[in-house]
């Protein structure tokens, strides 16, 4: 019965053109409550079940507040949109509330740092994360038809929350993304020649239009290196570098390079916001060049500018 569920509400998934990673979270999370409560149906479950399993992820398995949080989201859809049952008590089921962290800056120096220290293609990856303030995922997935050179721009497609913006382009990133562009390209011309795989297209592109796997447009700018199967279909094609990949590389360059911090990926979109309100950026600019919908998200970067607090000057060096 189980089994037949989960099927049920990954069709529901499809439907909705839900992400691939909101697809394997929720069906994780509907999983995981089935059988923590004895693999009894949903149907006859309800916010006392609902609760003990939050109560069981916070207490026993010491999950962060945004786990606990998504979670709950995936057991909201199974209920009110795969078995079609609105209620009450799930509006009432209480949310983790996250801890408001500010979030780690790098210096100019310490990213100037890290960067000496990656090879290609990371180094340009990880440029486009602090020169363009691009998620990871949003850099792995860009594709040649999204970069505009001559206005200096990106176009981001199906960001977080499926919204569009456009950011900047840095200049110095041209060269060497122009390059990369014409390997991608290059990439795609030789599958194209050999008949096999082809890019990796979003939704149903692939059955309306059967030849854009090998459109220059469609390529990824960061194809993996070999081909995979689609997790979807089972066909074999070329699908972006991995996001863990560029992980690692950033973890292994920032401590070659002697960083003290905890740098991770987003760390850069981070150091990109800041840096561009320590220099005069205005906060509504860097709130439509993050994707953020409400500006007291892009606030959080105004307790990191300078040093101190709002770049205050402590009175103890006054004293010297």
């Amino acid at each position: 019965m189980a089994e037949k569920l989960l099927e049920r509400m990954r069709r529901i998934i499809l439907v909705k053109h839900y992400s691939l990673r909101t697809e394997k979270a929720y069906l994780h999370w509907a999983k995981r409550f089935i059988l923590f409560h004895g693999k009894r149906h949903p149907k006859a479950m309800g916010a006392n079940e609902v609760t003990a399993f939050l109560s069981h992820l916070a207490v026993d398995r010491h999950c962060a507040a945004s786990t606990q949080n998504q979670a709950l989201n995936a057991l909201l859809f199974l209920y009110r949109q795969v078995l079609e049952i609105d209620l009450p008590w799930l509006d009432e089921v209480v949310r983790a509330k996250r801890p408001e962290r500010v979030p780690v800056v790098l210096t100019v120096g310490e990213v100037r740092a890290v960067l000496a220290h990656l090879t290609p293609p990371y180094d340009l990856l990880v440029g486009l994360l602090y020169g363009s303030g691009l998620r990871i995922g949003e850099a792995t997935r860009l594709r040649v038809k999204d970069v505009d050179f001559d206005r200096r721009s990106i176009l981001v497609r199906d960001g977080k929350g499926a919204k569009d913006r456009i950011t900047v382009l840095a200049d110095s990133c041209i060269p060497a993304l122009s390059e990369r562009i014409e390997q991608s390209l290059a990439l795609c011309a030789d599958d194209r020649l050999r008949r096999r795989g082809g890019v990796i297209l979003p939704h149903a592109l692939d059955r309306k239009y059967p030849n854009a796997r090998f459109e220059d447009a469609w390529q990824f700018v960061f194809p993996a290196r070999n081909l995979s199967r689609e997790p979807r279909t089972g066909k074999l094609a070329r699908f972006h570098i991995y996001n863990s990949t560029v992980q690692r590389a950033v973890k292994t360059a920032s401590a070659r390079a002697g960083i003290r911090k905890p740098v991770t990926c987003h760390v850069f979109r981070h150091s990109f916001a800041t840096h561009l309100l320590e220099t005069g950026a205005d906060i509504r600019t860097i709130q439509q060049l993050l994707g953020h919908s409400d500006v007291r998200t892009t606030m959080i970067y105004t307790h990191v500018v300078q040093r101190g607090a709002l770049g205050a000057r402590s009175p103890l060096d006054g004293l010297s």
